[in-house]
């Protein structure tokens, strides 16, 4: 899919295997909002939305590995999902919506997460897709940052509703 040469060894994308569900896990709850909300104790929940994405050709669950110079482990360092959703709106136009979107705290700022959100705008192109949304938490500032520096724009103002 993807691999890259960053600071710290070669950074290779390629879609999530149930064995990584941990690691993914444990990339989600890395921070003060994940934390509060993976369990990840009881894998059960994650398998069965793993099942979901993994059977379904319009959702992509990836992850990003490291390979440290002089190494054969891989690492998962890195994490997102990335959907192909149609609608009405803009003359039936197709988009993709990018979720989880995580980078190993250790690593930020190494292009790792540049290399992922390009390779999604790109292959949305490559999926006919004329708009990538995304959402980020308004505690967020330096992922909206990012985001904007990348070419995203708070167009929009999200809201969501917990059930």
């Amino acid at each position: 899919m993807l691999t890259a040469d960053v600071e710290r060894g070669t950074f290779r994308l390629r879609h999530a295997t149930r064995e990584d569900l941990p690691a993914v896990v444990q990339l989600l709850a890395d921070d003060a909002l994940g934390a509060g909300r993976e369990a990840g104790q009881d894998m059960a929940s994650y398998e069965r939305a793993f099942d979901a994405i993994d059977g379904d050709p319009r959702h992509m669950l990836l992850v990003g590995e490291l390979v440290p110079p002089g190494k054969g482990a891989d690492t998962v360092v890195a994490t997102f999902q990335l959907s192909f959703l149609p609608g009405i709106s803009r003359q039936g136009a197709w988009r993709s919506q990018i979720e989880g979107v995580r980078v190993a705290d250790t690593l930020r700022g190494q292009g790792i997460g540049n290399l992922m959100i390009q390779w999604a705008i790109d292959e949305s192109r490559r999926q006919g897709c004329s708009l990538v949304q995304l959402t980020t938490h308004k505690t967020r500032t330096a992922a909206q940052r990012f985001y904007q520096r990348l070419g995203f724009e708070g167009s929009h103002e999200g809201m969501k509703l917990t059930l």
